[in-house]
């Protein structure tokens, strides 16, 4: 395989390894496609990766460091986060109680996409990948992608090491990405179609990831400031 192809197809293994563990943003995209139907939830996934193309440039530019350097940034950062989240949660409780069924064909609007960007913009993991993983993936190197991977990258760690620095990889990285926000929504419609119920009872468990996460998020930041 040649050294391009490969680097593009690493960096689509990836995006999706990142996009794909449950999180905040993946709760906006759930809620969004079950409430309003794929393509709300497919233009709530652009928002976040809108973010991730604002975070590159970011780094491509250096600016992301200032972030690195001074930790009251980050930390106010992180607590407007969990705030939103906190608001967040509890829109998606106000929407789990009035969805009674599964809006298929409801009209898509531009709510999830800044939802989604607002909120991405200051999470904490999305900034800290793109201080540290995200500038990595931008010089000459290697990396050890799966070793990246939410939750399980210890147990990956070594199975896909490539090299860094490549258009093809980034390209890669976001069609990942893009493949994730495609498919997600669309597995929920299908399975919303199927079940009623369905709606309410992710629209619940939407608000209650982002209610989790922002309790931890303000936590952290309350731990720094304070």
């Amino acid at each position: 395989m040649d050294l391009p192809i490969a680097s593009a197809f690493a960096g689509v293994v990836f995006g999706l390894a990142l996009a794909a563990p449950p999180g905040p943003m993946n709760a906006i995209i759930a809620e969004e496609s079950v409430v309003r139907g794929w393509l709300s939830g497919f233009v709530a996934g652009l928002g976040a990766m809108t973010a991730d193309a604002v975070f590159f440039v970011l780094a491509l530019l250096g600016v992301v460091t200032v972030v690195q350097r001074v930790p009251t940034v980050k930390a106010v950062m992180v607590g407007v986060g969990g705030a939103l989240m906190l608001y967040f949660a509890y829109d998606a409780v106000r929407e789990a109680m009035e969805s009674e069924q599964f809006l298929a064909d409801a009209e898509a609007d531009s709510r999830g996409f800044r939802r989604a960007f607002v909120l991405a913009l200051t999470n904490p993991y999305q900034i800290v990948f793109w201080l540290t993983v995200g500038v990595a993936l931008l010089e000459p190197g290697q990396l050890d992608v799966l070793a990246e991977t939410p939750y399980v990258g210890s147990e990956l760690a070594g199975l896909l090491v490539v090299e860094t620095g490549s258009p093809a990889l980034l390209v890669g990285f976001f069609g990942g990405i893009v493949v994730w926000i495609t498919g997600f929504p669309a597995a929920l419609v299908a399975a919303g179609r199927r079940v009623d119920a369905f709606a309410p009872a992710v629209a619940a468990l939407s608000a209650l990831v982002l209610a989790g996460f922002g309790v931890v998020f303000l936590a952290d930041a309350a731990g720094t400031l304070l």
